[in-house]
């Protein structure tokens, strides 16, 4: 059970950051009512809430979970996989000092916090573009420090790791088609995503709940008929910068 979450309020310029989808210009404002509904959710499901100020010059920092891991026993700064994103991880680190000691990942490592997947002691990090096999290396040392265990998934699809698989509870794993038959994921019950609604597979299990983006029907079915409890959100805005539920906080 996680008790609480460490995020940070969008900055006015989160605009300029860097996004593939072509859905067009965000809205600031729009962003900052849909953040705060974003916190909100976190809360009702039980969580402390750090919200750090925005981040002046670093248009992508809301998206905090890139820039560290926040296990049980470590909270791991990362090494952003992004050029114009390094430098964030620094800012994050004094916030959750508070709650874990610190780890870090060095050059020549990169890491996103995006492509980690924490599911019990076990944890599957991506490699893609932003994580390389330097920085998944180091992670998993220190994940095994606590006695943790790890694998390592490649990313041919999707911005991140997390961006196609997502844990939802009861041994089971949200996922999109491309990963569905991943040697490395056996084990685990699925639900496959439609490959329409492949946004929908970035969805966020916080104390039983399951936080998904709104628009998504039959992800939602699927979801209900196997049980889960479910929060909708609108997060165009986060969407149209490549981003989703999961990476917009840290939750521990």
């Amino acid at each position: 059970m996680f008790t609480h979450a460490v995020t940070r309020k969008p900055e006015p310029n989160f605009g300029q950051g860097i996004t593939t989808s072509n859905l067009g210009p965000p809205d600031y404002d729009l962003m900052l009512r849909q953040h705060a509904a974003y916190v909100r959710a976190l809360q009702a499901a039980g969580l402390a809430v750090d919200e750090l100020a925005a981040l002046s010059g670093y248009p992508d920092a809301h998206f905090v979970e890139d820039v560290a891991v926040a296990t049980p026993d470590v909270a791991v700064i990362t090494r952003p996989g992004a050029p114009a994103r390094q430098g964030e991880e620094e800012t994050l680190a004094p916030a959750l000092a508070q709650y874990r000691p610190i780890a870090r990942i060095e050059a020549p490592g990169t890491l996103d916090g995006g492509d980690v997947l924490m599911v019990g002691t076990h944890f599957f990090i991506g490699l893609s573009e932003r994580t390389n096999r330097a920085g998944a290396e180091q992670l998993g040392r220190i994940l095994e420090k606590y006695g943790n265990t790890w694998t390592a998934v490649p990313v041919a699809a999707g911005l991140h790791f997390k961006s196609s698989v997502n844990y939802v509870g009861r041994n089971t794993l949200l996922v999109t088609a491309d990963f569905a038959d991943r040697a490395e994921l056996a084990g685990y019950e699925k639900i496959v995503v439609d490959p329409e609604e492949s946004y929908a597979a970035n969805t966020l299990w916080v104390n039983g709940r399951l936080i998904m983006p709104q628009g998504y029907p039959q992800t939602k079915q699927k979801l209900a008929a196997w049980g889960a409890d479910i929060i909708e959100l609108d997060v165009s805005e986060a969407c149209k910068m490549d981003g989703g539920l999961t990476c917009m906080s840290l939750r521990f």
